[in-house]
């Protein structure tokens, strides 16, 4: 079987779960079948594995029409292929004409959804309509579509009630725990601003409206004065969120000092090193369908701190590998609390539980370890989605 991965991240051009989950799904699969990977950006020199570009004509063009120039790259480069699998809709749009034109099916993973990332419109315009179309079609005319998590099943048949509940398929996100593994450096630390006898919440994320940093920003002004927060947070969708955390970082900075801000994207050494000597991990997120970062923390040996929401509670078991933050959320789409103080207070309060009792945190961070090895690795992962794969293959006989 021969399967084309259209994606528009992919390694060294990687921002985000989506790309993680990608790389890691790729390197699974190729141990079990011919993987040919589409991907967008400059040109890759891997066996097989294709680049594409944004059309010269395009340029100028919003960024949602130069997403589909893109796609229109690759739709016929697939042909040959038994099954065509994209990822996010920025290659849906790919994957769906690729299905037209070749007669193959079309495999949808569902990493986020449009309808629940209203904010988008600040970062795309009028794109995000465009979006929002390609996402739809994608799905509606999909072969299947694989959730991330229950709670992202659950959102992707809310945002569109016409699909048929059994093509939509729950195969988690995972993780590699022999890449991701406890690290002690405590000179790296240093060099990164960061005191490694003191207690530490660490947050790891883009700068975006569903990763919920403003929240915990604010829910940091309630921690122990000795207690560090260390924010490995950078690629902003737009200035506007990019001014709003900066100027919550600065205040935070004039009242209280171990505020670290990394805004590079950390190497994976430096990263573990990190999130091994963190009290806890944060994840303060108003949207995630599963958060891959949360099972990087947990490889590391952190509790985790998160929301509540989406697939968070699938990962973190509270009590167990870390703890869940109660929220209550105003059902527009967009995830934001429907109390943002009493959310921010709750944050603060789990927050504080958590670093006041290290030797319990440590215990979280054993279990999550484990959890993470056990029930996330990726040869369980691709093991289901090949599976898919041939049942897809089978049905359009």
């Amino acid at each position: 079987m021969r399967v084309d991965i259209v994606t528009k991240e992919y390694p060294p051009e990687i921002y985000g779960g989506a790309g993680v989950h990608v790389t890691e799904l790729v390197k699974a699969l190729r141990e079990r079948m011919d993987v040919q990977v589409r991907a967008f950006g400059a040109p890759r020199h891997e066996e097989g594995t294709t680049s594409y570009d944004v059309p010269a004509e395009l340029a100028t063009a919003n960024g949602a029409i130069q997403t589909l120039g893109t796609d229109l790259e690759i739709v016929t480069d697939v042909v040959g292929a038994d099954v065509v699998h994209s990822h996010t809709w920025y290659a849906n749009f790919a994957g769906h004409l690729a299905a037209l034109l070749h007669g193959i099916p079309h495999v949808v993973t569902a990493h986020s959804l449009e309808p629940l990332r209203p904010w988008k419109a600040e970062q795309l315009g009028g794109g995000y309509a465009v979006s929002s179309f390609i996402e739809k079609t994608a799905y509606e005319g999909a072969a299947a579509i694989v959730a991330v998590s229950e709670g992202m099943r659950n959102d992707i048949l809310r945002s569109y009630p016409t699909l048929n509940p059994a093509k939509v398929r729950v195969i988690y996100n995972g993780i590699d725990v022999d890449a991701w593994h406890p690290v002690e450096d405590p000179a790296l630390l240093s060099e990164l601003g960061i005191d490694p006898t003191k207690p530490s919440v660490v947050f790891v994320g883009r700068i975006t409206r569903q990763k919920g940093l403003p929240y915990l920003l604010r829910a940091a002004e309630q921690l122990p004065p000795d207690v560090q927060l260390v924010l490995c947070a950078g690629a902003p969708d737009t200035p506007q969120i990019l001014a709003e955390v900066q100027e919550l970082v600065r205040g935070l900075q004039q009242t209280r000092n171990g505020v670290v801000w990394i805004d590079r994207l950390l190497p994976r050494h430096e990263l573990c090193a990190v999130l091994s000597a963190a009290t806890t991990f944060v994840c303060p997120s108003i949207y995630e369908p599963l958060g891959i970062v949360n099972l990087e923390a947990m490889a590391c040996g952190a509790a985790v701190v998160g929301t509540a929401t989406g697939g968070i509670p699938e990962v973190v078991r509270d009590g167990v590998t870390g703890r869940l933050v109660p929220i209550q959320q105003v059902q527009d789409g967009t995830g934001t609390p429907l109390h943002p103080d009493q959310y921010v207070d709750d944050l603060a309060r789990v927050l504080i539980e958590v670093v006041s009792d290290p030797q319990r945190a440590a215990a979280y961070g054993v279990a999550g370890r484990e959890r993470a090895a056990n029930d996330f690795s990726w040869s369980s992962i691709a093991d289901a989605t090949a599976e898919l794969y041939a049942e897809v293959s089978a049905n359009r006989r």
